[in-house]
C-alpha cells in the first residue's frame, strides 16, 4: 500500500495535481482496468499471491530479470543453456501463477501447481546441467532422455493452455500428430514414416523444436525489449505520453479520439498488447470521447484500432517483428525503417476519419484551461525520451537489439535520475524487474509451443508441401494467394496470439507468397500486418472487445467500427505486396517522395470515403469514386497517380458544388 502511495504521488508531482484528487482516480482506474483485462486477455488471468509465496514469486521473477540482463550485456550463453535456463523460468512461473482450472483460488499454490513447477523445472535444467554429456552423444538418446523429452512436449502444451489459450494447444497437438501419423495420409501432404524416438529427439534434444528459433529470439530480443518497455513504463513514460497528447490534441475538433489515436500510437512502443494498450490507455480516452459527443460503440473501436496499431509503429514494435529479424536474417532496423510508411498511412487515415465524424457530429474539443500545458509537460517528463532516441541510435548505427536493449535500460534508469518527480528508488528498479518478467511469460510459452509446431515443419517438409497446395488451390496467381493467406491469419487471429500467428503462416504461407517473386521481407510483413490486424476483426476481435467493455458498448458493433476505422491496414499489406517501394525495398531517396506523398494522399481519400464526409456528407456513389481514387494512389505508378488525382478533384468538385448550392 505504501508503495502504491509513493507511486500516487510521484505521478502527482510529474502532473502538478494533489495526489488526493490523482489517487481516487488512479485506483479507480486500475481496478476498472485489471476488471476488463481479466475478461478479454488470458495473461491477466493471474494469481494475487500475498505472504511467502508473494515474496517467492517476485524474487524468482527479478533473478529471472537479471540472468536475461546479464546475458544481453555480457555474452548470450550457448543456445541450449540460454534457452533452457528461460523455459525453466517460464515453466516454473506460469505453473505458480496461473491455475490449472478457473475454480482453483487464486490466492494460494494448489499442490498439484507446486508439482508441475518443479517436475518442469527438472525437466528444463536437465537440458542446462548435461548440456556437454548431450552434445557429445547427439542422436542417440537414452530412456531418461526420451522420457523427459515426452514429459517436456506435454508441459509445454498445458503452459500454453493457461496463459495462450486452447487454440494453439490444438494446432501444435495436430502438428504433432501428423509428424507421427502423416505418413497414413494419402496424397501430397503424405511423408516418410516417422517414430516417436525420433520425434521426441528432434523437439527436445535439439534447437529445433521447443528450443528452437522462436524461443531463441524470446530468450534474448524479445525478453530485453519488453523488459526495456517495463523500465520505461515505470519511469514515467507511458503517463507522459497521454499527457503529451492531451495537451498536442485535447482542444481540438474531436480531441478526446485524437488524443486516443496519439496516446495509444506512442504507447504502443512500451507495451506489446494490442488489448493491454487498449485498456490502459482506453480507461483514460473513452470517458473522454463519451464526454464531448462521440457514441460508445465509436469510442471503444477508436481505442482498440489505435492500440492495435501500436504494434506496428517503430521504432520498438511487436515482438514477431522480431522473430522475423531472425527467420529472415534482416536486421532489426531494417524492419523497422521499412514499416514507417505503413504505420503512417495507417495511423493518418485513423485520424482523419475521426476528424471527419467529429465535424460531421459537430463535436468541440476539451477547453484549453483543463488540459495540461505543452511546455511544462515536455519540461516534467520530456528527458524521459532520451533512452528511446538512444535505442534508435544505436539500432541505426549497428549494434544489436541486445546491445542495444541493454544500454537502454541503463539510459532509462540513469536519465530517470535527473528529476525528482521522475527518480526511480531501488524499490522502483525491481519492480520494473518483475513486471518485465510477468510481461514476457506469455510470449515465451506461445514461442516455445510454436517450436513443436516449426519442428514438425522441420521434420516432415509439410511446409513447402502446404506451400505448393496454397499456390495450386489460388490457381497459380498472386492474388488469390494473397487473399487466402489474409483468410488464413484472420482464422487464426480468432485464437493465437501475433507472436504464434506469425510463426505459423511464415513456415506455410510465406514460401507461397515468395514463389511468384515477391520479396522475402515484403512477403513477410503481410504476414505480420493481418497478424496484427485480426485482433479487430469479428467474430473474436479482443482489442475491440476491451474497448467495448471500457466503454459500455455493444462488442459487436464496436469490432465493425474498428474494422472500420482501420480499413487502411487493411488494404495497404497488399499494395506493399505489388510495390515493395512502399517498405523502401529497392528504391532510392529520390524515388521514393512521389510514392509517399500519393500514398499520403491516398490514405487520407480513403479516410474520407470510411467516414462518408468529406466537404459534407458523400453519398454512395462519391464513397465509391475515393475509394476507387485512394486505391489508385495508395499503389505507386505515375498513371495510377494521374487517374486518382483526377477521379479526387471531381469528387471535390461535385461536393464544393453541392455546399455552393444549398449556400
Amino acid at each position: 500500500m505504501k508503495n502504491a502511495e509513493k507511486d500516487l504521488e510521484k505521478s502527482a508531482a510529474q502532473s502538478g495535481e494533489s495526489p488526493a484528487v490523482l489517487s481516487a482516480e488512479t485506483v479507480t482506474n486500475e481496478e476498472k482496468t485489471q476488471e476488463i483485462l481479466e475478461k478479454y486477455d488470458r495473461e491477466a488471468q493471474v494469481r494475487g499471491l500475498s505472504g511467502p509465496w508473494g515474496l517467492a514469486i517476485r524474487w524468482m521473477c527479478i533473478l529471472f530479470s537479471l540472468f536475461q540482463f546479464y546475458t544481453a550485456g555480457f555474452g548470450v550463453l550457448p543456445a541450449t543453456i540460454q534457452r533452457s535456463t528461460h523455459l525453466f523460468f517460464v515453466m516454473a512461473l506460469i505453473y505458480l501463477l496461473y491455475p490449472m482450472t478457473s475454480k482453483m483460488s487464486r490466492k494460494s499454490v494448489h499442490w498439484a501447481d507446486l508439482a508441475l513447477a518443479v517436475i518442469s523445472s527438472v525437466v528444463a535444467l536437465y537440458l542446462t546441467v548435461n548440456y556437454h554429456n548431450l552434445m557429445f552423444r547427439a542422436g542417440e538418446p537414452t530412456t531418461i532422455d526420451l522420457i523427459f523429452g515426452a514429459l517436456a512436449i506435454l508441459l509445454v502444451l498445458e503452459i500454453s493452455r493457461r496463459i495462450v489459450g486452447m487454440p494453439i494447444v490444438i494446432i501444435a497437438v495436430v502438428f504433432v500428430a501428423y509428424a507421427k501419423w502423416g505418413h497414413l495420409i494419402p496424397g501430397f501432404l503424405a511423408h516418410r514414416q516417422i517414430g516417436w524416438t525420433r520425434i521426441i529427439n528432434h523437439m527436445y534434444l535439439t534447437t529445433e523444436g521447443i528450443l528452437g528459433a522462436p524461443l531463441g529470439v524470446s530468450a534474448t530480443f524479445v525478453f530485453l525489449f519488453i523488459l526495456f518497455g517495463a523500465f520505461l513504463h515505470k519511469s514515467g513514460l507511458g503517463k507522459f505520453f497521454i499527457d503529451l497528447a492531451l495537451a498536442a490534441t485535447g482542444h481540438r475538433v474531436g480531441g478526446p479520439a485524437k488524443v486516443a489515436v496519439l496516446a495509444s500510437g506512442l504507447f504502443g512502443t512500451i507495451s506489446g498488447s494490442s488489448v493491454a494498450n487498449t485498456v490502459t490507455t482506453g480507461t483514460f480516452t473513452i470517458p473522454l470521447m463519451k464526454r464531448i459527443g462521440y457514441l460508445p460503440h465509436f469510442a471503444g473501436a477508436v481505442e482498440a484500432a489505435s492500440s492495435t496499431g501500436g504494434q506496428l509503429m517503430p521504432p520498438i514494435m511487436g515482438a514477431a517483428a522480431f522473430i522475423m529479424s531472425e527467420f529472415i536474417g534482416v536486421p532489426y532496423i531494417r524492419i523497422a525503417t521499412a514499416a514507417i510508411l505503413p504505420a503512417v498511412l495507417y495511423y493518418l487515415a485513423v485520424f482523419v476519419m475521426i476528424h471527419m465524424e467529429a465535424l460531421r457530429l459537430g463535436l468541440r474539443g476539451i477547453p484549453k484551461e483543463e488540459l495540461p500545458n505543452t511546455k511544462k509537460v515536455f519540461f516534467s517528463g520530456g528527458h524521459l525520451l532520451i533512452p528511446v532516441v538512444v535505442i534508435i541510435y544505436m539500432l541505426v548505427k549497428g549494434y544489436t537489439p541486445l546491445k542495444a536493449a541493454f544500454y537502454s535500460i541503463l539510459w532509462t534508469v540513469a536519465i530517470a535520475m535527473c528529476r525528482k518527480a521522475t527518480r526511480m528508488s531501488v524499490r522502483d528498479i525491481l519492480d520494473a524487474f518483475e513486471d518485465g518478467a510477468r510481461s514476457a511469460l506469455g510470449v515465451a510459452a506461445a514461442c516455445a509451443c510454436a517450436g513443436l509446431i516449426i519442428g514438425s515443419v522441420t521434420l516432415t517438409g509439410i511446409g513447402l508441401k502446404l506451400a505448393n497446395g496454397i499456390v495450386a488451390l489460388a490457381g497459380g496467381k498472386l492474388l488469390p494467394t494473397l487473399f487466402f493467406t489474409m483468410v488464413a491469419s484472420i482464422i487464426l487471429g480468432m485464437g493465437l496470439p501475433t507472436t504464434a500467428k506469425y510463426i505459423v503462416l511464415s513456415a506455410m504461407a510465406a514460401p507461397a507468397i515468395q514463389k511468384f517473386g515477391v520479396p522475402t521481407l515484403a512477403a513477410h510483413m503481410f504476414i505480420f500486418y493481418y497478424g496484427i490486424i485480426a485482433d479487430l476483426t469479428p467474430p473474436v476481435a479482443l482489442a475491440a472487445y476491451a474497448g467495448a467493455g471500457i466503454a459500455g458498448a455493444d462488442p459487436m458493433k464496436t469490432g465493425f467500427q474498428a474494422l472500420k476505422l482501420a480499413v487502411a491496414g487493411f488494404l495497404i499489406p497488399y499494395f506493399f505486396v505489388y510495390s515493395p517501394e512502399l517498405l523502401m525495398i529497392q528504391a532510392n531517396a529520390s524515388g521514393l517522395i512521389l510514392p509517399i506523398v500519393t500514398s499520403i494522399i491516398g490514405a487520407i481519400l480513403l479516410a474520407f470515403a470510411g467516414a462518408g464526409f468529406w466537404l459534407k456528407q458523400l453519398n454512395i456513389i462519391q464513397r465509391v469514386c475515393l475509394f476507387a481514387a485512394a486505391l489508385l494512389l495508395i499503389k505507386p505508378g505515375l498513371i495510377t497517380d494521374l487517374c486518382g488525382i483526377g477521379i479526387a478533384a471531381a469528387v471535390f468538385i461535385w461536393q464544393k458544388a453541392l455546399v455552393s448550392r444549398r449556400a
